[in-house]
């Protein structure tokens, strides 16, 4: 790894110049076309939010945000966006028809800020969840809103700490008239202003296309994983498996931006010393093998893989414990002892 004078690492230099020239946008030109910017708020700012933010500001919209928490409002403040101390002062400082975007996390905590929104605003505005939202609860939410004559839409957002730079992969559900309305949004947070986003049906499309997305991801992660582990393995050749996913990431057909960041991550740290063996999951994983199992669709890589993670947090492993003990049992094989 050859760092750049701002500590940036050659991969992830190669990887955003990439994805800036598929994109074709630089970091310093305006996103938004003249005459196509808007007012909105964003609730939730936290990484994602914050970031989705201030590239809205870059592209010329003016956002209004609101965090409970005064620091991160601070820190929006601190390029552009103005900000709000409660949701009531932001509906407030928003034009009708207004558009209240939340980026907080799925569950409860969504489902009382649809809540408290729902008595905030009116016939005509409408509420975006860019979280990652079970669809099903998506669906609720969207027919409660629709009640009220509210617009309920549901992106499915992908793009994680390199989308204020790279721009975000969106999949967008809710009826046609409120997306397009919002179009000028997505295009200034899309990569490109035709690229990386799309309306893919009615409400709840979008978190369900995010969901299959993320259970995707899963399945590939693991294989990247398991082949890395099996190159560490054969210790008599030395592998440089930096090296390798290096000479991957150019005409291989593994090649992805996951591979870029793969590399970057053992440059850094080849050994993945001081890194616990815990992989934790945020949920659509399962939601993914479920719909699976309902839908009659076999998807043995996603479930391996998040069985994988679950495996990987039990560090006591009662089962194989017992394993050991059963092949003790029948076959007199010895036991490892603690």
């Amino acid at each position: 790894m050859v760092p750049g004078a701002s500590g940036e690492s050659l991969t992830s230099r190669r990887a955003r110049q990439r994805h800036r020239a598929r994109a074709r946008i630089s970091p310093t030109t305006s996103i938004a076309e003249k005459g196509t910017h808007m007012e909105l708020g964003m609730i939730g700012l936290g990484k994602m939010g914050a970031n989705m933010a201030q590239r809205l500001v870059r592209g010329g919209h003016r956002v209004v945000g609101f965090d409970p928490n005064p620091d991160a409002r601070a820190r929006v403040e601190a390029f552009g966006a103005e900000s709000a101390t409660s949701l009531e002062d932001m509906v407030g400082k928003l034009p009708a028809p207004r558009a209240a975007w939340m980026m907080v996390p799925a569950g409860d905590i969504t489902g009382g800020t649809v809540d408290a929104l729902m008595k905030l605003l009116a016939a005509g505005d409408t509420i975006v969840d860019g979280g990652n939202s079970n669809y099903k609860n998506t669906l609720d939410r969207a027919k409660a809103v629709d009640e009220k004559g509210m617009h309920y839409v549901d992106c499915g957002t992908s793009g994680g700490v390199w989308g204020l730079a790279e721009g975000y992969s969106m999949m967008i559900g809710g009826q046609k008239d409120a997306v397009e309305r919002l179009r000028p949004v997505f295009e200034t947070l899309a990569p490109g202003k035709d690229q990386g986003w799309g309306h893919v049906g009615p409400p709840g499309s979008g978190h369900f296309t995010k969901m299959i997305h993320n259970g995707i991801e899963y399945g590939l992660m693991q294989a990247y994983a398991e082949g890395f582990s099996i190159l560490e393995h054969k210790k008599e050749f030395g592998i440089d498996l930096h090296q390798v996913a290096d000479i991957w990431r150019t005409g291989s057909v593994v090649r992805s931006w996951l591979l870029d960041l793969t590399a970057d991550a053992l440059g850094k740290n080849p050994t993945m010393d001081g890194i616990a063996p815990f992989v934790p999951d945020s949920g659509e994983g399962r939601w993914t093998v479920t719909e699976a199992i309902d839908l009659n669709v076999p998807a043995p890589v996603i479930t391996q893989s998040l069985i994988a993670r679950l495996r990987s947090r039990d560090s006591e492993s009662f089962a194989d414990r017992l394993l050991s003990a059963m092949r003790n049992e029948f076959g007199g094989h010895a036991m490892k002892k603690e």
